[in-house]
């Protein structure tokens, strides 16, 4: 009997902590695995700057013309669910506050053939682009030391990193994370 009740002791524990890791890790990624400021200040942007990416066309295209803008750099593959399913919220952002000196980045850590073939089935209203294994080394010099996708970065007008989010973002999260950086 002890035995019976020392295993479904045992039981309830292991679920109860599998409860709290989904819980902490899963449903609020943005507020456990996001960086501080100070540590997201400090990340060198030279790196994105200095990229020529192909677009879906296979048009390359100098990250260096978005300097100067507030910019939300999105890291994401067309395998990964989470990247999809925020697609829609970064576009309805873009559109929202691309004449606030805003602009939103898709940047896809896959093939040029399969973001093509994502960007027609799943149209945005801003640029993506296709940097394949690059993407990830990109990501990683701009504060994505877990590998993790989606990853998202905010860059101010002086090109320094204002903030990073590791996981899928939301459109409310990055309106209250832009509004501070957007001068009236």
């Amino acid at each position: 009997m002890l035995k019976k009740i020392l295993s479904n002791l045992s039981y309830l524990t292991i679920i109860l902590a599998l409860g709290f890791a989904i819980y902490y890790y899963v449903l609020s990624p943005n507020t456990t695995l996001k960086n501080s400021a100070t540590a997201d200040s400090k990340l060198p942007t030279l790196s994105i700057f200095a990229s020529k990416l192909p677009n879906p066309d296979g048009i390359k295209q100098d990250l260096s013309q978005y300097k100067g803008k507030i910019i939300v750099l999105n890291f994401w593959a067309t395998w990964c669910p989470p990247c999809r399913e925020e697609m829609p919220e970064l576009s309805e952002l873009y559109t929202e506050y691309k004449n606030k000196n805003v602009i939103v980045l898709g940047v896809a850590v896959d093939e040029l053939a399969l973001v093509k073939e994502l960007s027609i089935a799943t149209p945005v209203s801003y640029p993506l682009f296709a940097a394949e294994d690059d993407g990830m080394v990109l990501a990683a010099n701009l504060g994505n030391d877990k590998g993790v996708l989606p990853y998202t970065v905010i860059i101010n007008q002086n090109g320094t990193v204002a903030n990073t989010y590791f996981g899928r973002i939301n459109k409310s999260l990055l309106a209250s994370a832009l509004r501070p950086l957007i001068t009236p």
